[in-house]
């Protein structure tokens, strides 16, 4: 349980929240007896989430309208996303479930990750109140409202790929600029993207972080990334 807290940088005042927040409702069924588990508090996550990431959102872009920032409350809410946080934090390895969930990868599953993180954040809320569950989750999905700021059309390449990727493993993208020419006004940049050592995608642009987009877009057209966003549709279906 420190562990998790440490990682998660929230400190639980009554940890029998966590403990409800961490635990599978396989274990009950396992048990053959009464035991709490973690469905109630999802669903108040699940309302705490949409509420934190809604307020940010109103914040950061006060000239978009009610569908724009519902196409960007999405790509951060994603089961995709949900799953990458949950990775993040390797909520998987604390979670509480019975040996047959364990055995059949449980731990690992992209939805039995997301409905754990939407508990966390409910027992959050419920231990520390608004103040702290804004604090949590804002320090939880940093990184992708950062890619947001820095790329909000509703077609994100880079963001794609990224939870595509760490649906899988909690490995990371490695960007790599291959070489830029032509005069200051008018450079052309070369850049891949790699994962685990293997190259994804290439592209080109006339700024570093074009070519890393169009990297991403070329990668989410590889064969092997295309057969593994089937096979993560095809689990959360």
């Amino acid at each position: 349980m420190e562990s998790l807290e440490q990682r998660t940088g929230y400190k639980f005042r009554n940890s029998l929240l966590l403990a409800e927040a961490l635990t599978h409702p396989s274990l009950a069924y396992e048990s053959q007896r009464p035991h709490f588990d973690n469905q109630r508090l999802e669903f108040l996550g699940d309302a705490v989430l949409q509420l934190v990431l809604t307020v940010e959102l109103y914040r950061l872009f006060p000239k978009f309208n009610e569908g724009t920032l519902t196409k960007l409350r999405s790509r951060l809410v994603s089961r995709q996303a949900l799953n990458r946080y949950a990775l993040s934090i390797h909520l998987g390895q604390y979670l509480m479930m019975s040996k047959g969930e364990d055995a059949s990868g449980g731990r690992e599953r992209a939805s039995t990750l997301a409905d754990a993180l939407e508990s966390v954040i409910g027992a959050v809320y419920l231990d520390g109140g608004q103040d702290a569950a804004f604090e949590f989750v804002l320090r939880l999905c940093s990184n992708a409202i950062e890619e947001i700021v820095e790329e909000p059309d509703e077609i994100n390449p880079k963001g794609n790929l990224q939870e595509l990727m760490q649906a899988r493993s909690s490995a990371s993208l490695q960007y790599n600029i291959l070489s830029q020419e032509g005069p200051d006004h008018c450079k052309v940049f070369e850049a891949e993207v790699v994962w685990r050592g293997q190259r994804l995608g290439f592209g080109s642009g006339q700024s570093k972080k074009q070519a890393e987009t169009a990297a991403a877009r070329d990668a989410l057209t590889n064969p092997d990334v295309l057969e593994l966003a089937r096979e993560l549709e095809t689990a959360d279906a």
